[in-house]
């Protein structure tokens, strides 16, 4: 079994496909089987054996690569569901529901026209979605995404000076919490800690086990501790370089405790 990683467009998440016989070079562009229809995406990856045990989704199939008219129908889907989505806008506004679409795609054969919108709250879009079925005579799909995947698909620059991690590597966005800022222990300013989107940064998720892993014998601020030559109070801890700040009463001593062991 021959497994490729295929995206469907150069910001989305990497859907895994069986090619059977097919021998796939990266970057070839194929038509694949989905729960929605034909796909037209571009292979990216090819799983090795080892990882390929890991995959446990049941897999669709990669049809075929694609030929030259393929190429010349996916131009022309991409042009329609660009203006698909101006009409979504347009259909919205005058049914006054406070929506934003964001993006818009056909399936390659064009049984489904699926687009992505942002909302303050939940809308009943139901009168919309008969509106553009009656355009564009296919099934309609409309889906409210949140500020975490409006940020994935619009890009942008993080607080770091990098392109976005939701945008440039990251495969699917995990579930962030306050305690993972708390474990790495950062003030908890939002100025500091949310990205872009407002949510709380996708690094403290895919670093927290680094900073688990690296303060592990380390005290906590405001611990009373005592080491072969001082004693006193905890008034900072470096996790990442392992370095106490203590206040020892008539002065405030910096540690290393990659050399040191407390009581």
């Amino acid at each position: 079994m021959n497994i490729y990683g295929v995206k469907f467009s150069d910001k989305g998440k990497i859907y895994y496909f069986n090619a059977q016989n097919l021998k796939i070079n990266p970057n070839v562009c194929v038509i694949v089987e989905t729960e929605k229809g034909l796909q037209y995406g571009k292979v990216v990856e090819k799983i090795k054996d080892e990882k390929a045990l890991e995959i446990k989704e049941d897999l669709k199939n990669i049809v075929r690569t694609t030929t030259k008219e393929d190429y010349k129908k996916h131009l022309n889907n991409l042009k329609e569901a660009e203006q698909a989505l101006k009409m979504g806008q347009k259909l919205a506004d005058e049914l006054g529901l406070s929506m934003r679409f964001l993006s818009s795609s056909f399936t390659f054969d064009k049984k489904q026209l699926l687009l992505q919108f942002t909302a303050e709250e939940r809308v009943d879009f139901r009168e919309l979605t008969r509106k553009l079925a009656g355009i564009y005579r296919t099934r309609i799909e409309l889906r409210q995404i949140g500020a975490r995947d409006k940020a994935c698909s619009v890009g942008g620059i993080g607080k770091c000076g990098r392109e976005l991690c939701c945008t440039s590597f990251l495969k699917n966005l995990e579930s962030v919490s306050m305690n993972m800022a708390k474990n790495q222990n950062l003030a908890l300013n939002p100025a500091k800690i949310n990205g872009s989107c407002g949510r709380l940064l996708c690094c403290l998720s895919y670093e927290d086990e680094l900073y688990i892993d690296a303060r592990k014998g380390l005290p906590i601020v405001g611990d009373t501790i005592k080491l072969e030559s001082i004693q006193g109070k905890v008034v900072a801890v470096d996790i990442l370089n392992r370095k106490l700040k203590i206040d020892c009463g008539n002065e405030i001593k910096e540690v290393n405790m990659n050399n040191e062991s407390y009581k």
